[in-house]
């Protein structure tokens, strides 16, 4: 989603006519584009404004520019720890940046606007420029189920959906542009509850069955999706709609229906356990990856076995796992915390190794079988083609130009750790 923001931040920029540099000490505007989800975001932010400091010595007039969730948690305490930060924006607001930035230039000193005005910035930002083969959508922002650990209820606000012409727009722009694969973007992404031109609510399967609809746009992914709200109605959207790609990301936390329980997560393991039962039974070939949080306060031998124990039943093609991160305001920060940290280093790190056998198990399953590619362009190594599988894995393989933003068949030849190598099948 900050891929996303920092995206409309550049449209919304150049279409006030600045232009985009690579080199900060060419710069007369910097900007800081942050993420609050993981502990010590903020002192990563504070080091990072120090190490600028010299391009503001060297032009005392650049403009320096903290925007996202760490300057929605700590506000006016980012001016008051770093005096070179002349505006400070929240993630509903970084639509307001340019009239920001004209009031510091007349001298109106530091602007600092971390409100949650809801939906007001989707309604004046320019069109999305975005021309990659593959592109990101934001269409619901905010969070209202407030987990006992997570910060984002607090730095992006409660549960926000677009209209459904805007999101419709914004894709037939990108598609114009040369988009093939959309990826619909939330923090909750499936809980999505957007207003028809005709002012009835939209459903999020709803809302796939009208992307899905778009000529040339060839596939669909969304994230992140929440278990509470993985309804049969999106399953069989999944059963109906063949441009959605085979690969799901669904976090589940932890397998202990204690943990679940502490963490505000409103499901169990088994409940878990029957949504991607029933997925399953119309995608059997669909990829899981998931989220896990290792060591959660009070978590037992046993509570992280049932973790073990649910990864071993779901056999999760790959993950984003972290040890807890206690995240300040929430209501996880104030429980008690006895597991030691190499404890947690030594979950984490069997948890890990168990769910890479499963990724590489699911990769040489693909080897010498012919998989469908998204060609999205050069490989950054090698004179390669690269593009995504139907699955998300990588694939490389020898082909023309005029292969970029097709679909292409290509037989695996070599699985290595990270992505796939192959060759163009040729059609006989």
């Amino acid at each position: 989603m900050n891929e996303y923001d920092s995206a409309r931040i550049a449209d919304m920029l150049r279409s006030r006519n600045l232009t985009q540099t690579d080199d900060p000490a060419d710069a007369d505007l910097i900007i800081l584009n942050t993420c609050a989800v993981r502990e010590k975001a903020a002192e990563k932010l504070f080091h990072q404004l120090g190490r600028w400091k010299s391009y503001k010595n060297s032009n005392p007039n650049c403009i320096f520019a903290v925007g996202g969730c760490v300057a929605s948690e700590e506000g006016r305490k980012i001016r008051s720890r770093a005096k070179t930060v002349d505006i400070v924006f929240g993630p509903q607001t970084y639509h307001r940046l340019p009239e920001m930035i004209e009031r510091v230039e007349n001298g109106d000193g530091p602007q600092i606007d971390v409100s949650f005005p809801q939906n007001e910035k989707f309604g004046v930002l320019p069109k999305n420029s975005g021309s990659s083969i593959s592109s990101f959508v934001t269409i619901m922002e905010g969070c209202s189920h407030f987990c006992s650990y997570c910060i984002v209820p607090y730095t992006r606000g409660s549960e926000v959906s677009r209209p459904v012409n805007e999101i419709i727009s914004e894709i037939q722009t990108l598609r114009d542009n040369g988009a093939k694969e959309i990826n619909l973007l939330g923090q909750n992404v499936n809980c999505f509850r957007g207003i028809n031109s005709d002012g009835s609510i939209c459903s999020f399967p709803e809302l796939l069955y009208r992307v899905n609809e778009i000529d040339g746009i060839e596939r669909l992914k969304f994230t992140t999706s929440n278990p509470i709200e993985f309804t049969q109605e999106l399953i069989d959207a999944f059963a109906d709609l063949k441009k959605i790609t085979n690969a799901l990301h669904l976090p589940v936390q932890s397998g202990s229906d204690r943990i679940l329980k502490l963490m505000n997560r409103s499901y169990t393991s088994d409940d878990y356990r029957d949504m991607v039962r029933r997925l399953r039974l119309v995608r059997p070939e669909i990829s899981i990856s998931s989220d896990f949080i290792v060591g959660f306060p009070t978590e037992t031998d046993d509570d992280f076995e049932d973790t073990m124990r649910l990864i071993r039943d779901i056999r999760f093609d790959n993950s984003f796992s972290f040890i807890y991160s206690k995240r300040p305001n929430t209501p996880a920060a104030a429980m008690e915390d006895p597991i030691p940290l190499e404890t947690k280093k030594q979950r984490l790190s069997q948890l890990q190794q168990l769910i890479e056998t499963y990724t590489m198990q699911y990769s040489r399953e693909m080897h010498g079988t012919v998989q469908e590619v998204l060609v999205e362009g050069r490989s950054p190594v090698g004179n390669f083609l690269c593009g995504k599988t139907l699955n998300g894995r990588t694939a490389n393989f020898e082909g023309s130009d005029d292969m970029i933003g097709k679909l292409v068949n290509v037989k695996i030849t070599e699985v290595l750790p990270h992505s796939l190598k192959g060759e163009i099948e040729r059609s006989k």
